[in-house]
C-alpha cells in the first residue's frame, strides 16, 4: 500500500461523520482559511478543492444553495464565470500551468461529490501531469500544503 503525506486529510477524516449540512454554505459564513476560501465575490466565492486532482484546483461556487448551472440566473451565471477566468489568472502568475480544465459535473452519474450544491472546477494543467505516480502507482502527488496554496492564490488575486 502506498503512503503520502496529506496531513489536510486527517480534519476531514475525524469530522467527516460530525458535519451538518453543505459545504460550501458553511464556507459563506466561515473563516477563509479554515475553508480555504481564496476570493469572495458578490454572488459567487472561490476555494480550493480538499480533494484536488492538481495543485491550484479551484472550486468557483454561488453563494445561494440548491443551485446548479441550468439554475443560475443571469447574473450569478456571469459572476460565476467571471471568477473563473481571475482565478485562472491568479493560477498563471503562481504555478505557471500550460493549460486549463474548467467544468460543472451536474448529477452524481456526472461525478459531482456535492451534486446539491453546484461549482464550476478549474484545474491547472502542465504538460506531461499525467506522469507515472498516477497511471503505475495510482496515487496522485500534491506537492504544497493547500495552506500556502491558498495564500499564495489569494495574494495573486487580480484586483
Amino acid at each position: 500500500m502506498e503512503r503520502l503525506w496529506a496531513p489536510w486529510r486527517l480534519e476531514y477524516v475525524q469530522r467527516a461523520g460530525d458535519l451538518d449540512g453543505c459545504i460550501f454554505c458553511r464556507a459563506v459564513d466561515g473563516d477563509d482559511e479554515e475553508h480555504l476560501v481564496v476570493y469572495r465575490g458578490e454572488r459567487g466565492f472561490v476555494l480550493l478543492n480538499k480533494f484536488p486532482y492538481a495543485s491550484g484546483h479551484l472550486l468557483v461556487a454561488p453563494v445561494r444553495h440548491g443551485l446548479n448551472f441550468p439554475d443560475l440566473d443571469d447574473d450569478e451565471a456571469l459572476e460565476i464565470h467571471r471568477l473563473a477566468a481571475q482565478g485562472m489568472e491568479a493560477l498563471r502568475a503562481v504555478f505557471r500551468p500550460e493549460g486549463f480544465n474548467l467544468g460543472w459535473n451536474v448529477g452524481r452519474v456526472a461525478g459531482a461529490g456535492i451534486p446539491e450544491h453546484g461549482h464550476l472546477h478549474v484545474v491547472p494543467r502542465w504538460n506531461g501531469d499525467t506522469n507515472f505516480m498516477p497511471v503505475l502507482g495510482d496515487v496522485k502527488v500534491i506537492p504544497e500544503h493547500l495552506l500556502a496554496t491558498r495564500a499564495k492564490l489569494a495574494d495573486a488575486w487580480p484586483a
